[in-house]
């Protein structure tokens, strides 16, 4: 990432930095990035989701990225209603787990959570 050139730093009481002023275009480059890091692991509100509530890796990533079971479905090309058997499988297919990572555009391995 590029540092930005064009930018203001605004000092709190003590002197220290509290802020900085980028251009706006910059700005929004900033904070368009994707959710997701894929070189980096899975979020810590998918794991959340796995332990603490038990959801199943493709209920957590879907509800972590905001998507409904009919989005879901729907880039899948099948039903809400088969979509809702595979998200409440713990281990679908190999195959499937593809499919359904290429659908909410993470890695596979991201939806082999499970020992």
């Amino acid at each position: 990432m590029t540092v930005p050139t064009n930018y203001q730093i605004i000092n709190n009481r003590s002197g220290l930095p509290e802020y900085v002023l980028v251009p706006y275009e910059k700005f929004l480059q900033l904070t368009n990035q994707s959710k997701i890091n894929l070189t980096d692991g899975v979020p810590s509100e998918v794991v959340d989701l796995l332990f603490d509530k038990q959801y199943s890796a493709a209920r957590a990533w879907r509800e972590y990225l905001g998507l409904t079971q009919n989005e879901c479905a729907n880039k899948l090309g099948i039903s809400q209603s088969a979509y809702s058997q595979l998200e409440s499988s713990d281990r679908p297919r190999k195959a499937t787990r593809i499919k359904l990572a290429t659908a909410l555009g993470i890695n596979e391995t991201q939806l082999d959570l499970r020992p």
